[in-house]
């Protein structure tokens, strides 16, 4: 039997110096789970634009369903300004309000999210209340609740985080977020396996992931540290490379691998997509296999 997950959030277009290109994490892990014959849909918004027609197009052209991602009627398409310095690191200018700030909640996607396996959201998505509402009733019937945290300032604040984190069986959180959170939480572990037992503890969350940029990946699962030292390869960009990661560690998660050969799995992936253009390169398990040298 196939797996099935839903997410949540963001569509957009990423806008580069040198152009554009499709994006937005709801959107990226969707698609990597696509890519990994993992059932996927998206609950989203786009607007009735240009730019909204060209993400349903991109979306259709890559053979994933649209039937979620609904049509908003005044307000436009997510853009996103991202700037690289010079390690590749992006930062992003993220403009309000736009579609998937609005989105609704509606049988369509209280019943594919009562189907599916798991439903992925994050914080992100929540600077708005009606997208906020929507997300807090989904996650009413999901099963398993995966929480990537995504921390964009200036759209968090400690409450909400909170609240979030205390919803989630499954959380994803870089190495920058994981000390905004140490502090708004009060935690007072001396290195990375006391903090996320910690914050675990805190907000009896099951699965706790970390990632580490080029130094790899943690998983804290039943109180025990996995690691891994991550894939080096020459960064493009780091646009999508921890969707890539999430979406990785969930397919691999849901089928039972174990977590040695699931946080593999998902440092590989995430390096590949770190090593591509933008945040959603064509990839298949033979090429990026080949890019890693494997």
């Amino acid at each position: 039997m196939q797996h099935k997950v839903i997410t949540i959030g963001e569509i957009l277009w990423d806008v580069f110096p040198e152009g554009k290109k499709a994006g937005g994490s709801s959107m990226n892990v969707a698609l990597n789970l696509h890519k990994q014959s993992i059932g996927s849909s998206f609950v989203s918004a786009v607007g009735e634009d240009d730019n909204g027609k060209e993400l349903l197009s991109f979306l259709v052209g890559n053979q994933f369903n649209t039937d979620l991602v609904q049509i908003h009627p005044t307000l436009p398409t997510s853009t996103v300004v991202v700037q690289l310095d010079e390690n590749h690191q992006a930062t992003y200018t993220i403009k309000q309000p736009v579609a998937w700030d609005d989105i609704a909640v509606n049988d369509a996607n209280v019943q594919a999210v009562k189907e599916a396996d798991a439903l992925v959201y994050c914080s992100l998505t929540c600077r708005e209340e009606k997208s906020r509402n929507t997300i807090f009733s989904l996650l009413d019937s999901a099963k398993i609740k995966i929480f990537d945290i995504n921390l964009r300032a200036p759209f968090y604040e400690k409450e909400l985080i909170g609240k979030l984190l205390s919803k989630a069986d499954i959380l994803k959180i870089n190495e920058d977020e994981i000390i905004w959170v140490r502090d708004s939480f009060q935690l007072t572990g001396n290195d990375e396996e006391q903090i996320l037992k910690q914050l675990s503890a805190q907000f009896n969350i099951d699965v706790i992931c970390l990632t580490l940029g080029d130094k790899g990946a943690c998983v804290l699962k039943d109180g025990k540290l996995f690691r891994h030292c991550g894939y080096k390869v020459q960064v493009a960009d780091t646009v999508g490379a921890g969707d890539a990661f999430l979406a990785t560690f969930t397919a691999c998660y849901l089928q039972g691998y174990p977590m040695e050969a699931t946080l593999d799995n998902a440092c590989k992936v995430g390096a590949f997509v770190a090593s591509q253009a933008g945040a959603n390169p064509d990839y298949n398990k033979k090429i990026y296999h080949m890019a890693l040298g494997n």
